[in-house]
């Protein structure tokens, strides 16, 4: 669930942050909520499979079983069917030899005539009932062995779907261990770069310049007293230092956007000139900052994007002189590039 949120919170910030229409916002948004909704769908297949695999591994456990003893039911029936088969030889042969005693004593007494034609007539019919048993066995050996058949068909249709099922498993997990990595990956981007630019403006820090770590992102805040005279879009010298300290990490760090806000308290600025309200002037801030930042040849003007928000993301409600000082700022939103992340959603 972190990483969710996580996830969710950088595509919402860079989308914000990227100044676009709230239409295209919300087609993002949109977007990002059905890649979630695909990778709960995902998780949950995957554990629905599992539990497929493990009953399908069942099914074939107790197949395996019938199989074993159809194969040794045939072995047995085999083995009476040979001896069926001796003991209707030797009955033939019984037969033979009454037939030649017969014909031996056809001059004989009626009597013995009589009782070799009985024991003829029986040895017949034992043979007719030898004989009967014999196809009756055959006819249930060649079912057996039909059946045989049909279960190894069974089995080898199983032991496709499993493996398609598998491979399934494997290509999915696969996406979902790449989309961990990239995610950590710009996790471990974001700790180092915070690092760098805390280590660059170590010197400013506590003298108007704040520097915080959320949502995936790394904020930098200058307060106006650090850059800009009340009512001024121009930045002083002091301020223009720290800019320049800070536009050698992200000329040296190239997979890091950078969105630059500015921020007015919500007194209204009844201007002449080109600045007329704060709306002006919160924009006017921005690019200055752009500006001074892009004066490094390093810093691809690409990455850069200038903002005003006006007074509408204040970060102290109250009505005093302190909170609108703190609202009075410029804030520059340092973010990961996710194109990588987007490709992997849009697959």
């Amino acid at each position: 669930m972190v990483k969710k949120s996580l996830f969710i919170a950088v595509v919402s910030l860079v989308v914000m942050n990227a100044c676009v229409p709230v239409r295209e916002y919300q087609e993002l948004q949109d977007k990002h909520d059905k890649s979630n909704d695909e990778k709960e769908l995902l998780v949950e297949e995957n554990d629905n499979l599992n539990t497929i695999n493990t009953e399908l591994d069942a099914k074939i456990k107790v197949l395996d079983k019938e199989v074993k003893t159809l194969v040794e039911d045939s072995t047995t029936r085999a083995a009476n069917i040979t001896q069926l088969k001796y003991n209707l030889d030797k009955i033939q042969k019984q037969y033979d030899d009454l037939q030649f005693a017969q014909d031996a004593l056809l001059k004989g007494s009626a009597s013995e005539t009589r009782k070799l034609l009985e024991e003829l007539q029986k040895t017949q019919e034992d043979l007719q009932i030898q004989e009967d048993a014999l196809r009756e066995l055959e006819k249930r050996l060649n079912a057996r062995k039909r059946n045989l058949e049909t279960l190894q068909g069974q089995l080898e249709i199983k032991d496709r779907e499993i493996t398609k099922k598998n491979n399934e498993l494997e290509a999915r997990n696969a996406r979902m261990l790449e989309l961990e990595r990239i995610l950590f990956e710009k996790d471990s981007l974001v700790d180092a770069l915070k690092n760098k630019v805390s280590a660059a403006l170590m010197g400013y820090e506590g003298r108007g310049l704040s520097i915080t770590q959320k949502d995936g992102k790394v904020y930098v805040s200058l307060d106006e007293k650090l850059l800009f005279r009340s009512g001024s879009a121009n930045v002083d010298p002091k301020g223009q230092a720290a800019l320049k300290d800070l536009a050698v990490v992200l000329a040296e760090n190239p997979d890091i956007n950078v969105l630059v806000e500015g921020h007015t308290d919500d007194v209204p600025y009844n201007g002449t000139g080109k600045v007329k309200d704060n709306w002006d002037l919160s924009v006017l801030r921005a690019t200055s900052v752009v500006k001074i930042l892009l004066t490094n040849p390093k810093l691809d003007p690409v990455r850069v994007i200038a903002g005003g928000r006006s007074k509408f993301i204040p970060l102290d409600n109250a009505k005093t002189t302190e909170a609108r000082a703190k609202n009075r700022r410029t804030e520059i939103i340092l973010t990961p590039n996710i194109d990588e992340l987007y490709r992997l959603l849009n697959e």
